[in-house]
């Protein structure tokens, strides 16, 4: 067996191309944070996702068979680590948009791809498209059976069409650049009332433009803070019957799916919050001296501290291509490798982050460092994308009490 965790030729060309396309453009999207709203953010970062898709990024996130240009998670993860260092806020309304579109991909029919993803495989224009499943209240508990609620979005199929009625919340530019909804939504919602809950759920394609999709207001996240998560809700939503996804009942399966993929790239996007933050502090050890006669990389604190944090930055990035490369082979451990990928990612963020912050001391918390926005941006990870208590730890819970789990599976030495 051979173990190479080496970039082929062309993922070191798309690796150095995303960095390139990182430091001249999606850096110039800092000064749009600072705007008063989350509207007015969003909408000033529109001119820099504009040049991403002109540059055939979104392309590069489409599977080769749908028409796009990915040849696999592990390239998304190293596009997403290049971008996200540099502007969490603008990769993650592309990575949101990937996300939205991925129902159709793995359940979406031929004619379905062909007819839904075209505006995504343009270099032209700044297409949006989100996953509907979060809801105010939370969507940990899905398939609750009664008397829990469930997924409280409804369908009903009035003769062709469908008929959505519910609210969603915390969907990446679900109401897009003008409050009338993005190009494509991917809406979770319950479409049997009288089966069990685990049958019950459906995902249906909504295209723009869509009438009785209602903007209520655009949360003013802690970090992120140039990326749009509405709360809005569809009054009377009319969709036509064959956009459908899959199997009517199959929804939550499909959001499962759609869920795995993304649960590897969250660890990237760990290491691409650390591997800033390291770079900062790196430098400032190197340069500063405090009052002192050396720089502060000299004393043992300092060092030991970036070594430890250098440390878990690579082991974080090799779990988390581990995990895209068992995704992408479809491997039987794929599911258990993304979901310990996005938990030790996320959460060593969170840490290595903080860490770092104490070996800068106080100039950490002034805005003019970048540590203080690298951790905001870090502290959803743990909580967003299905959070690590409510929904992740519980999957791993469910993975382990099976009688036929094998905790070897993960290491390939089953």
């Amino acid at each position: 067996m051979a173990i190479d965790f080496t970039l082929t030729p062309q993922q070191r060309e798309l690796q150095l191309e995303s960095r390139r396309f990182a430091a001249d453009v999606l850096a110039g999207a800092k000064a749009a944070e600072l705007l008063p709203t989350p509207e007015e953010r969003f909408l000033a970062t529109r001119p820099i996702y504009e040049a991403l898709v002109a540059a055939g990024f979104l392309r590069k996130c489409i599977p080769a068979p749908a028409g796009g240009e990915n040849a696999g998670l592990i390239d998304m993860a190293v596009m997403a680590e290049e971008f996200y260092s540099v502007n969490a806020s603008v990769t993650l309304t592309m990575l949101g948009t990937v996300l939205g579109l991925l129902p159709i991909l793995l359940g979406g029919t031929p004619e379905q791809c062909s007819r839904l993803l075209g505006p995504f495989l343009k270099k032209s224009g700044a297409p949006l498209a989100g996953f509907c499943s979060t809801e105010p209240g939370g969507s940990a508990n899905a398939a609750a059976p009664l008397p829990g609620e469930g997924v409280r979005t409804v369908a009903k199929l009035h003769s062709d069409r469908w008929i959505i009625n519910g609210r969603k919340k915390w969907v990446s530019s679900a109401t897009g650049w003008d409050r009338k909804g993005a190009d494509i939504l991917c809406v979770v919602c319950r479409t049997d009332p009288d089966v069990p809950p685990e049958n019950a759920i459906s995902v249906i394609a909504v295209e723009r433009p869509a009438s009785g999709i209602v903007f209520e207001r655009a949360i003013d996240s802690v970090g992120h803070r140039a990326h749009l998560t509405p709360e809005f809700r569809f009054e009377n939503v009319s969709v036509p019957r064959h956009n459908l996804l899959g199997e009517e009942g199959g929804g939550l399966a499909l959001t499962a799916a759609s869920f795995t993929g993304t649960a590897a790239l969250v660890g990237i996007l760990g290491v691409a919050l650390m591997r800033a933050a390291f770079d900062f502090a790196l430098n400032f050890a190197r340069t500063e001296r405090r009052g002192g006669v050396h720089p502060i990389i000299e004393h043992q604190a300092v060092g030991y501290a970036l070594a430890d944090a250098k440390m878990m930055i690579e082991s974080a990035r090799y779990l988390s291509w581990r995990a895209c490369h068992a995704v992408d082979t479809q491997s039987p451990a794929a599911d258990e490798l993304a979901i310990q990928a996005k938990i030790y990612g996320s959460e060593t963020a969170v840490r290595v982050i903080i860490d770092l912050m104490r070996v800068v001391g106080i100039d950490s918390y002034d805005h003019e460092a970048p540590l203080g926005r690298l951790l905001q941006d870090a502290l959803a990870l743990p909580i967003f994308d299905g959070g690590n208590m409510g929904v992740r730890r519980r999957q791993l819970h469910t993975m382990m009490k099976r009688p036929d789990y094998d905790p070897l599976l993960a290491s390939g030495a089953a």
